[in-house]
């Protein structure tokens, strides 16, 4: 990384991160807001600390969790948004079915499926996976349906395949629909799996914070949102530099 990237990239969000850290430190200590309503940062990785070995523990069970119902939304929506995107009745069949089902919130179908599978990690997987896959649909297939049909016409008449122009234009074309969508649905999987945790679960960071919460400690309930915040930034981070790898065409007009 180039001083211009840091200058650039790094420096801006650490020092408004570290300034937002300041400003909440003396809040709480000007207006002497109590523990259990606002703990101060220092309060907050004070816990981060003493508690490191049950929230590691846990923190590891959401990401698990989280990465495994994300990944099953990648696979299945891209190849449900290639067939929906690429087939114009299909999308038109079933669209709005995917509206219908995204509009369901899915903490009503945590409990049906605690019911199904029981207590642990599967209905966090499965949330996780419901709440990310629609964006990723979405996305993949509008890439692909707004292929503009002057384009198709000129590779026919090349003789180009619909599966070729498919290959080596639609799929092309709608990537950064679908990283776009990546950095979306693994911050909505993040939520899925906490909120399926904090519902009904044994373990996660979800079920840590229930139980903080219940116990009126609230600086651990604040550790495990500092803890869910990182790993979420770390995880939007990775997919978009993996996105520049595979999309940097998309973003040359930006680095100019």
């Amino acid at each position: 990384m180039t001083r211009e990237d840091f200058m650039q990239q790094i420096l801006p969000p650490a020092g408004f991160t570290i300034a937002l850290f300041v400003f909440w430190e003396l809040f709480c200590d000007l207006f002497s807001i109590p523990l259990t309503i606002l703990p101060a940062p220092s309060d907050v990785f004070a816990a981060l600390w003493q508690f490191k070995a049950p929230i590691i523990s846990n923190s590891w069970v959401t990401l698990w969790t989280t990465l495994v119902g994300f990944a099953l939304a990648t696979i299945f929506g891209l190849l449900l948004g290639i067939a929906v995107g690429w087939h114009r009745s299909l999308y038109s069949a079933i669209y709005p079915i995917l509206i219908g089902f995204n509009s369901i919130p899915k903490v009503a179908v945590v409990p049906v499926l605690i019911l199904w599978f029981g207590l642990g990690e599967i209905p966090a997987v499965i949330t996780a996976f419901l709440i990310s896959f629609f964006p990723i649909v979405v996305n993949v297939a509008t890439g692909l349906a707004t292929t503009e049909p002057e384009l198709e016409d000129v590779l026919r008449a090349l003789g180009a395949s619909k599966l070729d122009i498919m290959r080596k234009v639609g799929i092309p074309r709608s990537l950064p629909y679908f990283f776009g969508s990546l950095k979306v649905a693994i911050t909505l999987a993040f939520v899925g799996a906490v909120v399926s945790e904090t519902v009904g679960s044994n373990k996660g960071i979800g079920k840590l914070m229930l139980d903080a919460q219940a116990g009126f400690q609230v600086n651990i309930v604040f550790a495990g949102l500092l803890v869910l915040a990182f790993l979420g930034i770390v995880l939007y981070a990775g997919t978009a530099v993996i996105e520049k790898r595979f999309t940097g065409w998309a973003f040359r007009g930006q680095n100019r």
